[in-house]
């Protein structure tokens, strides 16, 4: 179970790390070659497929990732952030860029980290 754990937070941080690095570069191209990818780790963390985990609501994605350790709740909401602004981002669309903000303002408080890069991205979406 610990392992199975670490696997997780594993693909957390390393799905995070790759769509934060995919927003700054604004690259299509690198973008539609992590779409496989990031399907299936979707589906590892969620347990869901991308298109449902959208369907969701904040408070019903926030209740998936309070039943996680508290250590890991910060994670979950950098990659939530990250996963809905990028795709808020793709389809101009302002209910996944308002999550996007949900997110990440979640993942500030959670984290304690006062991160610049987060902070600008909330004041944009504003």
């Amino acid at each position: 179970m610990i392992h199975d754990k670490d696997y997780i937070l594993r693909i957390v941080r390393q799905l995070s790390a790759a769509l934060a690095k995919i927003i700054l570069d604004k690259n299509e191209r690198k973008l539609i070659e992590f779409e496989g990818v990031f399907e299936t780790q979707t589906n590892d963390v969620f347990k869901m497929d991308f298109e449902e985990l959208l369907l969701k609501s904040t408070e019903e994605i926030s209740d998936f990732v309070n039943q996680k350790e508290i250590s890991q709740h910060a994670d979950y909401y950098e990659l939530l952030g990250n996963i809905f602004y990028l795709k808020g981002s793709e389809y101009d669309d302002k209910t996944f860029l308002n999550k996007a903000k949900t997110f990440y303002e979640l993942y500030l408080q959670k984290s304690g980290i006062f991160s610049l890069v987060i902070i600008s991205r909330i004041n944009e979406l504003e």
